[in-house]
């Protein structure tokens, strides 16, 4: 079952810990595989797999965070079977933060590290109207504005019939999402946002100090909101450390 819910990945098996990695809105596993070998033999990376893209794009999308939970949690529950830690970007962030909950709720563990990218503390207010109520048309066009998804997908009628309700699906989910109830986390958290995010700033990334009672580190590193996917060295060094400490004797 829960290779249904991650990529695979050859390229550290015997590797200490397993850094499951969650996506934007949009995003899928494609985002995190570089990180499989520039992480070994560190880590044991995971993208997430979550219905309705890639290999699972006929299956239909999740709409909320807490329809979400249960079958991500009992998918990932095979693959927790050694120290295991979460990265999760944009409305990743979300999903690796409830999910990591969610699996302390149910005395699984908690995840050794939680790294946060790119979204506001879950306490704090959305500060602009949500996009996925609006017409198709106005919906693409301000998807496209954000960036992060490929032109390719844009552009093409057949890719955006197959991916474009995966994406809507992804948009009310992050738009949607308040914190469920539950108390904090013990694990350490580091958030990380781009110096140039016009959707987040440094404040409301440092208002996820107050998610754990574990230690807390603000990364602020270069780039915009998807920095990922241009400057890897900063943010991919920034977790190496975390997990190495994490997993020390």
């Amino acid at each position: 079952m829960g290779e249904n819910w991650t990529a695979e990945n050859g390229e550290a098996d015997s590797a200490g810990v397993r850094l499951f990695c969650f996506a934007h809105a949009g995003g899928g596993a494609a985002v995190f595989r570089p990180w499989q070998r520039r992480l070994a033999p560190t880590a044991d990376v995971r993208p997430v797999l979550l219905p309705g893209r890639e290999t699972r794009l006929r299956e239909k999308p999740y709409r909320g965070v807490p329809e979400l939970l249960g079958p991500l949690c009992d998918g990932l529950l095979p693959l927790l079977d050694r120290p295991f830690a979460f990265f999760g970007h944009s409305l990743g962030a979300a999903v690796a933060y409830e999910t990591a909950r969610e699996i302390a709720a149910r005395g699984w563990g908690e995840p050794r590290h939680l790294f946060v990218s790119a979204r506001r503390a879950p306490h704090l207010p959305a500060r602009r109207p949500p996009l996925h109520p609006l017409p198709r048309k106005e919906f693409l066009a301000a998807v496209a504005n954000m960036g992060g998804t490929p032109p390719e997908v844009l552009e093409h009628p057949g890719l955006l019939e197959a991916f474009g309700t995966a994406l809507r699906a992804d948009f009310e989910m992050h738009e949607t999402y308040v914190p469920l109830p539950g108390g904090l986390l013990s694990c350490p958290v580091t958030a990380l946002v781009g110096a140039r995010d016009p959707q987040v700033g440094t404040d409301e990334m440092a208002a996820w100090r107050d998610t754990t009672r574990g230690g807390f580190d603000l990364r602020v590193v270069d780039g915009d909101h998807f920095y990922l996917r241009d400057a890897t060295d900063e943010p991919l060094a920034t977790v190496r450390g975390a997990l190495d400490a994490a997993t020390a004797p």
